[in-house]
């Protein structure tokens, strides 16, 4: 009975927060509700039994919140996305493809004759569905995984104007006095 509660709650949690993330009116207020979105969505696989991926699903979103808005805060010219803005372009037609989308989703819902379950569920469901969605690519992806880290990380770095060493110098101890920029000008 509460698995059928905590499920309804979330799903009207997610649904709730993901309209949110059209109608706050910042940037960084539509990051986290987005995360709030996501971490809802995730919430039932951890009532499927599937801890690992639920669990991995809800850190992954975080961690990639958490970065958008650090980043919005980094490099924004609004100030932490915390301007007012719209989060919505070409309101009409995003509308109408939202609702078209949305009509031929629960039609196809609804109308699919859903296959009955053969056989017993697997006893680890978490391999299982691991296995079912790398089969033999599993350390291919996380070699991938890291290289795309490595990949943002060395972007960062190279597309930043300056070094930690180019306001000090050397000597990191002294702090100049006409610098009102950090380092531009040197």
């Amino acid at each position: 009975m509460y698995e059928a509660v905590i499920f309804w709650v979330c799903a009207v949690g997610a649904v709730v927060t993901g309209v949110a993330v059209f109608r706050v009116d910042s940037m960084a207020r539509a990051t986290f509700a987005l995360l709030a979105s996501f971490v809802f969505a995730a919430i039932p696989l951890l009532l499927l039994g599937l801890s690992y991926l639920g669990v991995l699903v809800i850190l992954m979103m975080i961690m990639e919140m958490v970065v958008m808005a650090v980043f919005m805060i980094m490099l924004m010219m609004n100030p932490a996305g915390l301007m007012p803005m719209t989060m919505v372009h070409n309101q009409r037609g995003s509308l109408v493809i939202a609702v078209g989308t949305f009509v031929v989703l629960a039609t196809g819902v609804l109308l699919v004759d859903w296959p009955q379950r053969q056989g017993e569920p697997p006893a680890d469901p978490t391999f299982a569905l691991g296995e079912a969605l790398m089969g033999s690519h599993m350390l291919v992806m996380l070699v991938v995984g890291l290289g795309l880290f490595a990949t943002i990380v060395s972007a960062v770095v190279l597309a930043h104007p300056r070094g930690r060493y180019d306001r000090f110098g050397d000597d990191l101890s002294r702090r100049p006095a006409d610098d009102p920029i950090r380092g531009v000008g040197r």
